[in-house]
């Protein structure tokens, strides 16, 4: 559906879901790049597509639908050919008794209709309108299913290895990579690589077992059992990804890492392998990044309220350091990428060293480690501070050298943004002195401190319930119950003089056939505060974690836990998964 900017900004405006100001900004990016005005307004972020869909839909007088998580019965999605889906963005997903409905992009196309209703003629078609997103995750339900694929290797002739017995190693390498080209392996492989990324899986985990090998994905942060091979096709599914990875097919007793890319029409991935030698053979985890994956916002990520304005008020200043911490998969390094999208200026130079380089950002220089040829952290900061930047992004600090040298870095007039690896905000400070920086150093650069860690959202139903006597008992291990009271009459969840929180609504999950566990996606819960001069005393004088705590909840930093909570009252998440990962 095409329909003039000017009449489009008048129905979106008089329908308040965009404000005339960014409406104005976002058609000006589309008269420069020459994209669709409401492709701008969805990339800028001004509106969510799915609401723009259904606004879209109203016009049009169509029913709109949601496809993107719809798990489509084979039998259905085959009554459109895979080439007419592709190339006219049209996908059958529900078939009830003679009528067919189908997702478009543009149910106005007569023409594709009128195709398909003649190769289905006993079939009523009824076209809807979905989003690009949902299309794109239904072509590649097309793809065979792995269970399909796992069929065909299951009798595969393979080597066997379990306690790895002496051999010949150019016949045991020769054997290995016959077996990874064996068209079967090829085919389950490839199938497992399309279904984890269709399921939005972060790692692919395949683990030898003493009878099987178990194949999970990680979605939302959670592992998930996916299906059980039997163990004589590990050796051949192992091959398969070593060879892929460009690695050692015949070194059995070592870690080994390595990269491949997979690439689609309709995605690009790069994967990171690890192979690790386990009792029962190797055991595989590959990690996927989506390389054509846009910057969040800090906004979308979770920032919001006192958080939000620390963070972008620092980023403003020229010099010193701005820290995340929190434990691996925590999404730091996603936290980094939107202030460098922010701070991503032609005025600027932006330098990186990285590890690995998870996101590919234009006029941004990003490094990457290479430890086998000696390029680390240290040595690859080093050389940063030769490139005259004005900003550098260190991955993570590891290690003496590189937190001396990002302390020096920033001392010397850069702004250093970088991660480190403790439980919460106020722990990073001993732990750099543990790391042998002078408090006094740590004084000069530090600007703010922010510890993260992701909770899953809610899909889209949920089901409300209220806190009792109990519940509220319980939390009191976690969080001074009458500061939490203060905090949601602060954010209106409660009202001003009203002191009981059970009369707040919270929400749990409510499992759909889009989503079996009632979550999608996943969002920051996070505690900040600026290095203060009460602070400054305090790390001078090397004072405990809690006394830093203490200090900084005074100043009005609010926990992670105390953020999760209100993100719970506030129905975005629930109080069980804010438990759930504060505990972990």
């Amino acid at each position: 559906m095409n329909i003039d900017p000017e009449r489009l900004k008048k129905f979106i405006i008089d329908a308040d879901l965009v404000s005339a100001k960014d409406f104005d900004k976002a058609q000006k990016q589309s008269e420069k790049t020459h994209q669709p005005i409401e492709e701008v307004l969805v990339a800028e972020g001004i509106i969510d597509e799915e609401k723009l869909g259904k606004f879209k839909a109203y016009l049009m007088g169509v029913p709109f639908v949601n496809i993107d998580q719809e798990a489509i019965p084979p039998e259905v999605l085959a009554l459109v050919p895979e080439q007419i889906a592709r190339t006219h963005n049209i996908v059958a997903f529900k078939r009830s008794g003679d009528n067919l409905e189908v997702a478009m992009l543009d149910p106005e196309d007569l023409t594709i209709i009128d195709t398909i209703k003649k190769t289905n003629p006993a079939l009523k078609i009824l076209p809807r309108l979905t989003t690009a997103q949902g299309i794109k995750n239904a072509l590649l339900q097309y793809q065979e299913s792995l269970e399909g694929a796992v069929g065909s290797i299951g009798t595969t002739a393979t080597p066997e290895y379990g306690s790895m017995p002496e051999i010949d190693g150019e016949a045991e390498k020769g054997d290995l990579l016959k077996a990874s080209q064996e068209v079967s392996v090829i085919k389950v492989v490839d199938t497992m690589m399309k279904h984890a990324i269709f399921q939005r899986a972060s790692d692919i985990h395949i683990e030898p077992l003493d009878n099987d090998v178990v194949v999970r994905f990680r979605i939302d942060g959670v592992l998930n059992d996916i299906m059980f091979l039997p163990i004589n096709v590990a050796p051949a599914l192992v091959a398969r990804i070593k060879v892929l990875s460009n690695l050692k097919l015949d070194e059995h007793r070592l870690p080994q890492d390595g990269r491949f890319k997979v690439e689609s029409e309709d995605y690009k991935y790069s994967v990171r392998v690890s192979v690790l030698p386990v009792f029962n053979g190797e055991k595989i985890v590959m990690r996927l990044l989506q390389e054509d994956m846009k910057v969040q916002t800090l906004e979308s990520l979770g920032f919001y309220g006192r958080a939000l304005e620390l963070v972008m008020n620092n980023l403003k200043r020229p010099i010193g350091m701005i820290l995340i911490t929190g434990p691996t998969g925590s999404g730091k390094t996603t936290t980094l990428y939107s202030m460098m999208e922010i701070l991503n200026t032609p005025t600027v130079n932006i330098s990186t060293i990285e590890d690995p380089i998870e996101y590919r950002m234009p006029r941004v220089n990003q490094t990457q480690v290479n430890s086998k040829i000696g390029l680390t952290f240290a040595s690859g900061l080093r050389a940063l501070v030769r490139q005259d930047p004005n900003i550098i992004m260190v991955g993570e600090i590891r290690d003496n050298e590189t937190a001396s040298l990002a302390i020096n870095a920033a001392l010397t007039g850069h702004l250093v943004l970088s991660t480190l690896h403790t439980t919460s905000a106020p722990g990073a400070i001993p732990r750099l002195i543990d790391m042998e920086v002078e408090p006094f150093l740590i004084t000069s650069t530090l600007n703010i401190i922010m510890a993260q860690r992701l909770v899953r959202k809610f899909h889209s139903e949920k089901e409300k319930y209220f806190l009792t006597k109990e519940d509220v008992e319980n939390l009191k291990k976690y969080c001074d119950t009458k500061r939490i009271t203060k905090l949601m009459q602060d954010e209106k969840l409660l009202k001003k003089g009203e002191e009981d929180i059970t009369k707040a609504p919270f929400y749990r999950p409510k499992p759909s056939k889009d989503s079996k566990t009632g979550y999608r996606g996943r969002l920051a819960i996070v505690e900040v505060f600026a290095v203060s001069e009460a602070i400054k005393k305090l790390i001078i004088t090397k004072a405990s974690t809690q006394d830093i705590a203490n200090q900084a909840i005074s100043e009005g930093m609010r926990t992670m836990f105390e953020d999760g909570f209100i993100k719970a009252a506030q129905g975005l998440t629930s109080l069980e998964e804010v438990l759930r990962v504060i505990n972990d």
